[in-house]
């Protein structure tokens, strides 16, 4: 087993529009304002930026994004990632009963030298800091699509 390698998937129901939601997660500069873990995020070009998160454990995870696909047909957007994690990450956007459905994707590879070496200890902390990233991620887009 890898224990730098991680697969996640989370399931975000929204009640809001496909096309709404859509458009708020492609507007990555966007994420800081409704999403507290992710503390920075600047555009270099119209397909790539860099971002900067940082959950509940002490480290910052800094990585650069590169748009690899963008179908607002399908409801896909995916981004290739490289940085203190390596992979890559899609959001796939569909119509649920009372609004949205947004499921992410992620798979990557650990670089950052210190959490490379807590790799076994630190593997259940860093799923659940993942985990809490990402439940508060889904309200705060629920409120920020609430307010739009």
């Amino acid at each position: 087993m890898d224990w730098n390698h991680y697969r996640f998937r989370s399931r975000w129901a929204l009640p809001a529009p496909v096309t709404d939601v859509y458009r708020a997660l492609e507007r990555i500069e966007d994420y800081p304002r409704w999403w507290p873990q992710v503390r920075e995020v600047v555009r270099l070009d119209a397909a790539t930026g860099t971002a900067r998160i940082r959950a509940l454990l002490p480290y910052d995870l800094t990585q650069t994004l590169r748009e690899e696909r963008r179908d607002p047909a399908a409801g896909v957007l995916e981004v290739s990632l490289t940085g203190d994690i390596e992979g890559w990450a899609r959001w796939t956007v569909t119509p649920e009963a009372t609004g949205a459905l947004a499921r992410y994707d992620q798979e990557v590879d650990v670089r950052k030298p210190l959490l490379r070496r807590l790799a076994v200890p630190g593997r259940a902390f860093f799923r659940a800091n993942h985990t809490l990233m990402m439940r508060a991620g889904r309200r705060g887009l629920a409120t920020h699509l609430g307010a739009v």
